[in-house]
Formats: structure tokens, sequence, C-alpha cells
């Protein structure tokens, strides 16, 4: 009798999401959370008014290349983020550069209001086979790794030159930083180029074992392979890295390259350690970056302005791209459900 009921419940379960009512709202869901992300970060900033009209004051011809080399620099950066995923998601199947573009930018709009960004993989998994849902988690998630190797790598180094540069620190402190940083870099390689060693322990962990056919997908990923995406990765920072120090430029912030790339580096090892959505996390990430850029007693307006450019180019546009992808996609069949007829 239980056993009948339990089918009953997934039954019905089951049939309630295959209605095309489902399929709707959750994209109208999807489209409230994101519309209300984009207004709290940009009209809804109680500094917007100010960063708008700085924009406009730097919209002069000696300056506007810079902003639009930080454009055009922007996919680019999403490019280089789907090859290096795709090369990871080609050992489970084939999806071609598009359809992998689409799905990298699916993931951006749904980052937009999840903690950590962890809505990226929700948005990755709408361009693979059901069946490979969870192994292209397992896949992305190697992905994200190998970029948080790179953050962690360089902002150790920048930060090291920066304590340098800036916090006057006593030499046997920065020896201590810089050996420190070799460890840890060090250590990070290795457990990323060895990431197959996480399998036995994860069957020999009763609540996770059963992940492990899934998980096997390491064993598939060569030392070349890795190498490889973790080469994207760091392409891709340097990248990212650029159009920061570009839209400085273009707000008349005026530094050396090396000083500007060794600031951002240690900007982005801040901001790596605060889980927080965009949503709210921007507001933080302005804060990183005022109180580094504050040893350089550079305006903070345009230190703002600068942050939030960045964002809009890097996260606001391809969001809006993603958008369109996910309202034009089954998101139910794409999660293992089909929909019926009527």
């Amino acid at each position: 009798m239980n056993e009948q009921k339990l089918y009953q419940g997934a039954k019905w379960v089951r049939s309630l999401f295959r209605n095309k009512q489902v399929n709707f709202s959750l994209k109208l869901i999807f489209v409230l959370l994101l519309g209300y992300a984009l207004y709290r970060q940009t009209i809804g900033k109680d500094n917007f008014s100010e960063i708008l009209a700085t924009f406009q004051q730097q919209l002069r011809m000696e300056y506007i290349y810079f902003l639009a080399l930080a454009i055009v620099l922007m996919p680019v950066n999403w490019l280089l983020e789907t090859i290096k995923w795709k090369t990871l998601v080609d050992h489970i199947e084939k999806v071609p550069l598009l359809r992998a573009f689409k799905g990298v930018f699916a993931g951006v709009a749904l980052s937009i209001f999840t903690p950590n960004r962890i809505g990226e993989y929700g948005g990755r998994i709408l361009v693979v086979k059901p069946e490979n849902n969870i192994k292209t988690v397992v896949a992305t998630i190697v992905g994200s790794f190998s970029q948080l190797v790179v953050l962690l790598v360089m902002g150790m180094l920048g930060m090291t030159y920066f304590i340098y540069l800036k916090m006057d620190a006593d030499i046997m402190v920065q020896y201590g930083i810089g050996f420190s940083s070799m460890l840890i870099t060090v250590l990070l390689v290795f457990f990323y180029l060895n990431v197959d060693l996480i399998i036995p322990i994860f069957n020999r962990l009763p609540l996770f074992n059963r992940l492990v056919k899934h998980i096997g997908i390491l064993k598939t990923y060569s030392s070349k392979t890795l190498t490889i995406v973790l080469g994207f990765s760091l392409i891709r920072y340097l990248v990212y890295s650029i159009q920061y120090f570009l839209l400085l430029q273009f707000f008349g912030i005026d530094l050396s390259i090396l000083q500007g790339l060794a600031s951002i580096a240690t900007i982005f090892l801040i901001q790596t350690s605060i889980p927080l959505p965009p949503i709210s996390g921007l507001l933080v990430r302005g804060e990183v970056a005022l109180h580094v850029w504050g040893y350089f007693q550079i305006n903070e307006l345009s230190i703002l302005a600068a942050t939030f450019s960045l964002w809009f180019i890097n996260v606001i546009l391809p969001a809006l791209f993603g958008m369109i992808f996910i309202l034009n996609v089954n998101v139910l069949k794409s999660l293992g459900y089909e929909e019926t007829t009527d």
C-alpha cells in the first residue's frame, strides 16, 4: 500500500513537471529575478547618477578608445571561457561551439542572483543531454577550479609586489609571504593536475558514493588536457585584468602597467574570498577596490565607475544574451522532462 502511494506521488510530481505552464512559470520567475537584480545594481544604486555623469564626462576622443577596446575584449573573454569549458565537456559529449557559447551566457544570466555564481552550472546543463547533466556539472567544476588556481596564484604574486610597493612591510614579512605564495602555488597546481584523487574519497563516503559513476569523468582528463585548460584560464585572467586596466585609463586613473596589474591581482584575490551573489557582492567588491586603490590616492568616484563598468561589460551584457537563450529553450526538456502536447 505504501509503495503504491509512493508510486502515485512520484507519478503526480512527474506529471506536474511535464506541464507547459511550469516551463512558462520558471522562465517568468527567472526574468523577474534577473530584472530585479539588474535594477538593484544599475538604476537602484545610490550613486548611479554620479557614476553615469562621470562616464559621460570621460566620453572624449582621447579616452574613448580605452573604453572601446575594453568592450571589444568582452567576447574574447567569454570565448576563452567557452573554449575552456568545451574542452572539458567534449569528454562527455560533443557540443558545438555556438551552442556552448549560449550555455555559458545562460550560466552568466542565472549567476546574477545566485550565491557564489552557482547559477553558472544550471545554465550550462541546458545545452547537453539530460543524462549528462551531473557529469557536465563535474566538468564545469574542474574548469572553475582551474580559474581559481590562476586567480589565487596571480593574486598572491600581485599582492606580494603590492605589499612591497605600498605597505612598507618588514623584509622578513615580504620573504615569508613570497615563500608561502610559492608553496601554495605548488600545492594548488599539484591538486589541480591530479583532480582524479578525489574519486576514492567520494567512494568511501556513504552520502556521495552514488556520484562516483559521474565523477569518474575525472579519470579521462589527462595532464595535457588539464594543462591546456589551465592555459586558457591564464589567458582569460590576463584579458580580464587588461579590461580593468583599460577602464581605469578611461576614467583618467594614470598608473604604470605593473602597478595597475599588481593592484588588480590583489583586488581579485580578496574578492575571490567573498562568496556573495553579484546582486549584493558588487557593493562589497567596490569597497575592496576603494581600499586597494586608496593607497594611490585616486578619486573614489572614478574607482567605483571603473569597477561598475567592468561588471556591466563582462556580466550584464552577456547575461542579456543568456536571457534570450533561456527564454527560447525548453527548460524542462533540458532537465530530462518531456512536455505533453495537451
